[in-house]
């Protein structure tokens, strides 16, 4: 199983303290507007993601997307679904990621908490506390199990067959630059994202540049008044 086994004792805690692990941010709201503390913001489209199993996660693909790494607690919808990114004007021609978005529903979520694998320590939870997930290579992706075991896959196949070099340089470097030229809106030359479709799969790896490069960062799943789950949200860089 993929899934970590979840202890009682750490369910019981989590309910006594998942009212902390909310965003005060209203991010599908976010997402329909033009203008975010005086900045102008734009709507990315990256194109679709999809969720073979409904077990996903979020991780730095080139450093943190390894086959043992677990999902998170909360089964998304199967299927394929529109993958966005907030896109805030910093000063001409020099734009920042702020949030990328997959949109399960249309419906208007109400409450965002914080997407947990199940293993966290939640001793030290205070208000404005989060877990997230560390970048290293200034990248961040969105993806299944299943898509996660593909690119885990190919990458193994790649340093066997190119044991001396690194991935980014030798191979994904040309792959950003050339979707940068393709795709020119909101991106820096040698290009800021991809949606790389995995050899001899029909599943796409996105990798986006995250905010303001390393660090750690949050990922929510929003709920409407009906519990029901909307969306999941990688933020970059925080709009309270």
């Amino acid at each position: 199983m993929e899934k970590l086994q979840v202890s009682e004792e750490w369910l019981q805690k989590y309910q006594e303290i998942k009212h902390i692990l909310t965003s005060s941010v209203n991010y599908a709201a976010c997402f329909e507007t033009k203008e975010i503390d005086g900045k102008e913001v734009f709507v990315l489209d990256m194109g679709e993601v999809t969720f073979p199993s409904g077990e996903i996660l979020v991780r730095d693909p080139l450093v943190w997307l390894r086959r043992n790494e677990k999902p998170y607690l909360e089964t998304v919808p199967k299927g394929t679904f529109p993958l966005k990114t907030l896109v805030v004007k910093i000063e001409e021609d020099h734009y920042r990621y702020v949030a990328t978005r997959v949109q399960f529903t249309d419906k208007l979520p109400v409450v965002y908490y914080e997407a947990l694998i199940g293993n966290e320590n939640l001793d030290s939870v205070e208000e404005d506390s989060y877990f997230g997930f560390s970048v290293d290579a200034g990248l961040a992706t969105i993806v299944d199990v299943e898509t996660k075991n593909a690119y885990c896959d190919f990458e193994e196949k790649w340093y066997q067959e190119n044991p001396e070099k690194n991935i980014y340089d030798d191979f994904f470097a040309e792959i950003f630059a050339q979707n940068a030229i393709e795709y020119p809106l909101y991106q820096r030359e040698g290009g800021d994202w991809i949606n790389f479709k995995i050899p001899d799969t029909d599943l796409t790896i996105p990798m986006i540049q995250s905010g303001f490069g390393d660090g750690n960062y949050p990922v929510y799943f929003g709920y409407d008044k009906d519990h029901q789950l909307c969306d999941v949200v990688i933020e970059y860089i925080y709009l309270g």
